[in-house]
């Protein structure tokens, strides 16, 4: 008899990380539902791509409601942008809060109880090491600083119900991120490894977190950072 293949929420697996993750996935025989606004550039059986704005509260619960029970929800939409004290724009904080924070609390707060009941399920968010504040990045930094504090109050809720939360924080990362022209007076730092880190590193340590031998490891900010923590 044909095993069942597990079902992921991937949020942003049109490029970069989210779609590294997707990828990561789909070979390792999970069914991926990749939530993106943008088209999907990823062809296979088991990908179901749904195109849904995640900073629009009501189309995010009701993609999320579509989908149905997961196995796993891995948030890997992200955006950037930056400003110093005193240049700082209101809409791009807006911004980056409602699509880091609130769309993955409105997802979350569906799919979690539902695995919570079922006795299993993962969830990873993909944080950043500029959590810790870095100057120019506050409204960044402020918002997946976030996410941590979400894993650790939502872990602490699930633990005993079979289901991790897990957030995965990188230092600067080779995607397409790097080029938007709104960060362009912000360039990455290399981390003393000498190099940036690749989408598929970041997607291996989600996928080891979605594994059943992870099922130790909940509530915390796990660093892919080249050293930089050092």
């Amino acid at each position: 008899m044909t095993a069942v293949a597990q079902r992921a929420i991937v949020t942003g697996t049109s490029s970069g990380i989210g779609q590294a993750i997707a990828h990561r996935l789909l070979a390792d025989g999970w069914r991926v539902i990749g939530f993106d606004l943008a088209p999907a550039h990823i062809v296979h059986e088991d990908f179901i791509p749904v195109r849904v704005d995640l900073c629009d509260a009501a189309a995010t619960e009701a993609a999320t409601r579509t989908a149905g029970v997961a196995d796993a929800l891995v948030h890997a939409a992200g955006v950037l942008r930056v400003g110093a004290l005193g240049a700082l724009a209101p809409e791009d904080g807006s911004l980056m809060w409602r699509l880091h924070v609130d769309a993955l609390t409105r997802m979350a707060d569906i799919a979690v109880p539902a695995m919570a009941q079922a006795g299993r399920g993962r969830v990873v968010m993909v944080g950043s090491r500029v959590s810790r504040g870095m100057p120019g990045r506050s409204q960044y930094a402020a918002s997946k600083a976030a996410l941590v504090a979400l894993a650790r109050s939502w872990a602490a809720e699930v633990v005993a119900s079979g289901v991790t939360v897990n957030v995965v924080s990188p230092a600067a990362t080779a995607t397409a991120m790097l080029d938007d022209p709104a960060r362009q007076s912000a360039a990455p730092r290399l981390p003393p490894l000498g190099r940036l880190i690749e989408p598929r590193e970041i997607a291996a340590l989600v996928a080891y977190l979605l594994s059943p031998e992870a099922a130790a490891i909940t509530g915390q900010d796990i660093q892919i950072c080249g050293g930089a923590s050092l």
